[in-house]
Order: C-alpha cells, then sequence, then structure tokens
C-alpha cells in the first residue's frame, strides 16, 4: 500500500514539475505586443470616444492665458475639435524678464507614445503634466454638447494676452496647443497626434504655474457578450500556452 501512494506522489510530482515548466515566463518582443494590444476589446463595445485637452499658463503677477479643446466620436461621427482661449489680466506689474537658458530637447516632439518634459531654468515655478484615461460602461453614449470654435485643417485660432500668446492648430493628423510666455518667462506644447501624446514645458523665469491636461474618455456598451463570445476569447487565451506565453 505504501508502495502505490509514493508512485502517485513521484507522479503527481513529475507532473508538476513539467506544467511549471511548461509556463515559464519568457520575454514578449516589441512587435509581439502590438500584435495582442488591443485583441480582447469586443467588435461594437465601443460606443463614445473623446478628448480633452488644456493648457494654462499663469504669470508671476497672476495674469492668465490658456485653450481648451475637445474631440469626441460616436457611431459614424467624423470626429472634429472644438476650441475654447481664455485669459486675464494680472495684478500689477509683470516680472522682470527671464533669464534663463534651456538647450536640447530636439528629439521630444519625435518619440513614441506619451512623452513628458519639463524643463527648468529658473526659480519658484511649478509645472504639471497630466494624462488621464476613463474607461466607463453605459446603455448608450452620452449626450455631447461640444461648445468652442471649430477647428479645420491647415489653421489656427490665437489668443493673446499679458500673460503671452496662446495657438491651437491641427497639425499632422492630430492638435496642438501651444503657449509662448511673454517676457521670456518660456513655453508649453501639448499635442496628440501621429499616434502619440507630447507634454512640454521650459520654464526660463521665475514664479510661473503651467498645468497641461490631456484627458482620454471611452464609454463601453454595457450589453454583455453572450457565453459563446466569452469562450472564443478563452479559447485565444488558452492558443497562447502552445506558443510558450
Amino acid at each position: 500500500m505504501k508502495t502505490s501512494i509514493w508512485l502517485i506522489a513521484a507522479c503527481l510530482a513529475t507532473s508538476l514539475h513539467a506544467q511549471a515548466a511548461s509556463f515559464k515566463p519568457v520575454e514578449l518582443k516589441d512587435t509581439e505586443m502590438a500584435e495582442l494590444r488591443g485583441r480582447y476589446v469586443m467588435p461594437g463595445r465601443i460606443i463614445s470616444f473623446g478628448i480633452v485637452m488644456n493648457s494654462t499658463w499663469t504669470s508671476s503677477n497672476g495674469g492668465v492665458v490658456g485653450a481648451s479643446t475637445s474631440m469626441y466620436v460616436q457611431n459614424t461621427i467624423e470626429p472634429k475639435f472644438y476650441v475654447s482661449t481664455y485669459s486675464s489680466a494680472g495684478n500689477g506689474a509683470p516680472g522682470s524678464n527671464g533669464t534663463g537658458s534651456v538647450t536640447g530637447g530636439a528629439g521630444l516632439t519625435t518619440a513614441q507614445g506619451v512623452t513628458q518634459s519639463v524643463r527648468a531654468a529658473g526659480d519658484n515655478n511649478s509645472a504639471y503634466n497630466n494624462v488621464d484615461i476613463n474607461v466607463s460602461e453605459a446603455d448608450q453614449a452620452p449626450v455631447v454638447n461640444q461648445q468652442g470654435v471649430l477647428l479645420t485643417t491647415n489653421t489656427s485660432i490665437t489668443q493673446a494676452a499679458g500673460a503671452g500668446n496662446v495657438t491651437v492648430s491641427a497639425t499632422a493628423g492630430g492638435v496642438q496647443l501651444a503657449i509662448q510666455a511673454n517676457n521670456n518667462q518660456g513655453n508649453s506644447l501639448q499635442q496628440i497626434a501621429q499616434g502619440g501624446v507630447l507634454q512640454s514645458t521650459t520654464l526660463l523665469g521665475g514664479g510661473n504655474r503651467v498645468n497641461n491636461m490631456a484627458q482620454l474618455n471611452v464609454v463601453l456598451g454595457n450589453n454583455l457578450p453572450s457565453p459563446g463570445a466569452l469562450d472564443c476569447n478563452l479559447n485565444q487565451l488558452k492558443g497562447l500556452r502552445n506558443m510558450g506565453y
């Protein structure tokens, strides 16, 4: 009896060892990840997709200049960006001209994915780059009342103020928000284009506050997939085991 128990234990140990070896972690190449990314979002599940961007520059005396833009795609509606600009005067005289100097950074505009950069050559500054992704479920696409001026291809919308100038333009298949601060205080750039998100701020003076925000909003239909569709996804996942994943 003891011999049979030890034999069963040995068989189980051997099978567990073989199973553990078959699930040994392996490193995935970027090309393999690119093929897998997003595979398990059910067709037709996304009922609304939107982008909201906002850039604001506040100078040392409280002057503000900025802009916001939004775009929503629902069903087969053509995507369109709407832009709103804003500004307000500061209190008192503006600060002295910025004397800082920053070099390099040419590669920031060519990077892929999400690129965030803050380069400072001044004192008492603050800069924030934020990217939020919100995914929710709903019975139907939300009602969106877009406000502002429609941004068309090869055009730009500008706003001048005491704190600086902001320009919103359609470029490289996307949208760009650029702020050039007055008195050589610096500049900021935010854009979504060519499959990437860029948020960059350069500070050359003092006492400035800069905020770049990009928000991606995705709404999924909450009608759950059928058991057959779930089985299809599970079978695809099981197939990865045979490939060593």
